[in-house]
């Protein structure tokens, strides 16, 4: 199951569960759709892996499967913005 992690690890953005903004790797890495394309260019900057749109949880399931509430922020790996 998708940890659907709440925010940017690029810009700390809120990236709650039923965005269609939210990008992930095959790792999870979590990343808002404009630091996905404008600031890594649809790549993760920690594993190298693709940027795809994150699937969303069904709102119903997400009281027994709730999202995570752990954020991570690592600006430091985030190439900055022209």
């Amino acid at each position: 199951m998708l940890t659907l992690k709440p925010s940017c690890e690029c810009c700390d953005v809120d990236l709650p569960p039923e965005t269609p903004d939210a990008r992930i790797c095959s790792f999870e890495c979590t990343f808002c759709a404009t630091c996905a394309d404008d600031r890594l260019g649809g790549h993760c900057p920690n594993c190298g892996g693709e940027l795809l749109r994150r699937p969303r949880r069904p709102a119903g399931k997400l009281a027994r499967f709730p999202a995570s509430t752990e954020r991570v922020f690592k600006p430091q790996g985030c190439p900055p913005t022209a």
